[in-house]
Order: C-alpha cells, then sequence, then structure tokens
C-alpha cells in the first residue's frame, strides 16, 4: 500500500508542476531538503496556472419596468390599432427566464426616469454576478414595449422596440422542452451580410444576442446535460425575428430505409417577438451614441397620424354639410317647405 501511495503521490506532482520528483530528490536526502526544492519550483507552477485563459461564464438579469401589471389596457373600438394586454410583456419575461438557465430574475424596477437606469441597474447586476441586463421598459400605460439590452458594467447598450409579441399560452403549439436545457442559436446569412444601413453594427448586434440565449456549458444551477431546443435569429427589413424551436426525434416508418433510424423535426413552441433596433450607446445604458436607426418610426408618431387621418375625415363631412346648406341658399331651396297632404306619414300614422 504504500508503495501503491507514493506513486499516486509521484504521479499528481508530475500533473500539477510538470516536473518528476526523483530529478529533484535522491533517496538519501532529508525531508527538509524535499520540502526547500517544492517550495523553489511553486512561482513556476503558479505562473504556468496563472498564464490559463478564465473561462467567462455569462448570467443574465432579466427584469421590467413599472408599467406592466397584470391589468388588461382597453383602448377605444375606433382606433386603428387592436387591444393590448400588458400581461403579455410580464408573460414574455416568464416564458424567457423559464427557457434560459442562467437567467436571474428580479423584482420590478422602481423608477420612473430612464436617467437612473445607468447606477441602479449596474448596482443589480453587481449584486447578482450578472454580466448582462435585460430590461424590458413598458410606455404609455403597456402599449409600447422597448427591450434595453446592455454588457455590464461598461457596456454597450442596445435599446429594442418589441413588437407582435406572442407567448407560449397564447399560441399553445404542442412543442415542449425540458426546462433546464441546454438550446442551439442560430442566426441567418443577414447577419454576416448586414444591414442596408449601418451594418457595422450587425456584429454587435449578434454578440449580444448571442451572450443572452446561449447558455454556458457548465456552471449553471439546474442546468440539464441537454439540447432539445433551437432558438432562431433572423433579419428581414431591418428587423430582427425571433422563434424558438423544439427538436423533436421520432421513429422512422417501416417501409422508410434510410441511415439513421429516427427522423429530426423541429415543432415551434414559442415565445415569438420582433425587435427592431432604435440606437447603440457605447456605455452601460450611458455614454455617447454609437449608432441611430433613422428609419425607424415610433409608435406615438403613428398614433398621431392615425389621430389626425380621423380628424381629417371628421372635418371633411362636416365641410361637405356646410357646402350642401350653402348650395340649397342659393337655389331657394332652404326655406321651401313640402305642404301635408292626406296621404302624409304623420297624419296617417299619427
Amino acid at each position: 500500500m504504500a508503495s501503491v501511495y507514493k506513486s499516486l503521490g509521484r504521479q499528481r506532482t508530475q500533473d500539477a508542476f510538470g516536473f518528476d520528483e526523483e530529478e529533484f530528490s535522491d533517496s538519501g536526502t532529508s525531508e527538509s531538503s524535499n520540502t526547500v526544492q517544492a517550495d523553489s519550483s511553486q512561482p513556476a507552477a503558479r505562473h504556468s496556472m496563472s498564464s490559463l485563459p478564465v473561462e467567462i461564464k455569462n448570467r443574465v438579469l432579466m427584469l421590467t419596468t413599472r408599467g406592466v401589471s397584470h391589468r388588461y389596457t382597453s383602448l377605444s373600438v375606433s382606433s386603428s390599432f387592436p387591444l393590448t394586454q400588458t400581461c403579455r410583456h410580464r408573460h414574455l419575461l416568464n416564458d424567457l427566464h423559464q427557457l434560459l438557465p442562467h437567467t436571474r430574475k428580479d423584482s420590478k424596477l422602481d423608477t420612473k426616469s430612464s436617467n437612473n437606469y445607468n447606477a441602479t441597474l449596474n448596482a443589480l447586476a453587481d449584486l447578482h454576478a450578472c454580466n448582462y441586463v435585460f430590461l424590458l421598459e413598458a410606455r404609455k400605460h403597456g402599449q409600447d414595449l422597448y427591450l434595453w439590452l446592455a454588457r455590464a458594467p461598461n457596456g454597450p447598450t442596445i435599446k429594442f422596440s418589441v413588437s407582435n409579441v406572442h407567448t407560449m399560452g397564447e399560441l399553445g403549439f404542442g412543442g415542449n422542452c425540458l426546462k433546464g436545457g441546454r438550446g442551439v442559436v442560430v442566426f441567418d446569412k443577414s447577419f454576416e451580410d448586414g444591414f442596408e444601413k449601418g451594418a457595422e453594427f450587425r456584429p454587435l448586434i449578434r454578440e449580444l444576442l448571442a451572450g443572452v440565449f446561449c447558455v454556458p456549458a457548465k456552471g449553471v444551477r439546474g442546468m440539464k446535460p441537454f439540447i432539445d431546443r433551437i432558438i432562431g435569429v433572423f433579419g428581414l427589413d431591418g428587423k430582427i425575428w425571433i422563434r424558438v424551436y423544439e427538436i423533436r426525434e421520432s421513429e422512422k416508418k417501416q417501409g422508410e430505409t434510410a441511415k439513421n433510424a429516427s427522423d429530426i423535426s423541429l415543432v415551434e413552441i414559442g415565445p415569438r417577438f420582433v425587435l427592431t433596433p432604435i440606437v447603440v450607446v457605447e456605455g452601460s445604458f450611458s455614454g455617447p451614441v454609437l449608432f441611430e436607426n433613422k428609419e425607424f418610426v415610433s409608435s406615438n408618431q403613428l398614433r398621431s397620424e392615425a389621430r389626425a387621418r380621423r380628424a381629417g375625415k371628421y372635418a371633411r363631412r362636416r365641410g361637405e354639410a356646410e357646402e350642401r346648406v350653402v348650395k340649397k341658399g342659393s337655389l331657394g331651396l332652404t326655406n321651401s317647405k313640402k305642404e301635408k297632404t292626406e296621404l302624409d306619414n304623420s297624419l296617417l300614422f299619427g
């Protein structure tokens, strides 16, 4: 047994420090000399260990602002915009938190001004040991939803406009994934080609989205060693379309002959939403503006234009009514009253 322990000790020493103990110690040397030789070799070993690269583990902080609630937002029926639900925003965050096991969900951000995002969110990210911040900001009583995606604490930060939000419960797809599993993030060729305008920031958007949706291979609590989903990120018409699919494997039919005995297909599970980049900031929620999307039209402007169109229709109808009154007056038909006869409705049915 002593020889076994001795051989194991030599193997550990050789693996850890890169040398054989017999080269430096003879059989007649004392214990103190071996100790001195081992201590003298420790700085070289520490230097070799410090030269190894440190693996960076991504952790995402997910939270929302005060505008996200459980209640429904009722708009007028005559409005050109459909009825929206602020609870969709909350369910969207819950769905993403369940799909990504390396996320840390926090309570709502209790601030009314976006000027305090820099200090507050960076402090929260440092407190929870997160290097990415995923913030959903609701405006206009839940009518508008914005996404702040930042790399804490030094930046950069990208602000998106979120539209066409559909949650898992709303879609009701038949797919199902294991909770805590990992996924494969797929970007289409448009991220390599770039946008028509502002193509230089397309790789930056890709890196930030990959840091959020890519789950680390190890070091995540509650993660399962399975890859059973695909997160697709597609760029089209200056927007980013995100879809989530399940990797479903089924056995092939008896009549089919192939090398693999199983058939692999993709089934969408949700959620789905569309991102429109608005602005890119150098720092974390602060700093100079690196890129601004000039083609983006805010929802406030769309709503004001819709109200102007409805007001124009009303003004046009009023103008036509006034023109009819003037025309009848010019023809002398305004004061002419039709004489009542025996067949008049007021006499027959009065």
